[in-house]
Formats: C-alpha cells, structure tokens, sequence
C-alpha cells in the first residue's frame, strides 16, 4: 500500500483559500493576485468569510488550475505579499 499522496489531473477546477488580517481592500487583493495566476476565473464564485472575533478573512476562489508550476507561483505570490497568513 502507498502513501503517496493522490496526483491532481491537470486542468481541473481548483478552490483556492486565502487566509489573511481583515481589511477593507483584502478581498480585492487576493483576486488581484488570482488574476494573474489565472487570468478569467469565475468572480461569482468569489466567496469571503469573516472569523468570528472579525480580525481575520478567508476568501475562497475555484480557479482553473493548469499545473503545479501554476499553484506554486500562485502560493509563493500570496505568502511573499505579507497580507496572507495561510493558503490551503
């Protein structure tokens, strides 16, 4: 038995979420970085949580993932920007 982890089969419909301190421009932020990982994603699947102390968001976006080299540079960006505290 293996336990490698399962290989995602690539294009495939991707959720992406960004954990991060709340602010007013933290959801605009995160589809700004999406935009240019992954030019066209549906914003209407756009969603935005808010923690229940309301210090922190959680935006989460389904992208169209073409690879790994694609979510890596994504999650590199996100994390490199300081706003970000998680990706999962």
């Amino acid at each position: 038995m293996s336990e490698d982890a399962p290989k995602i089969e690539f294009p495939c419909a991707y959720p992406v979420k960004v954990m991060g301190f709340a602010t007013p421009d933290y959801k605009q932020f995160v589809m700004d970085v999406m935009e240019i990982h992954a030019p066209g994603f549906d914003r209407t699947s756009v969603t935005l949580r808010e923690s229940s102390t309301g210090k922190y968001y959680s935006v989460t976006i389904t992208i169209e993932a073409t690879g790994e080299p694609q979510l890596k540079a994504l999650f590199e960006d996100l994390k490199a920007s300081g706003r970000v505290t998680m990706v999962l």
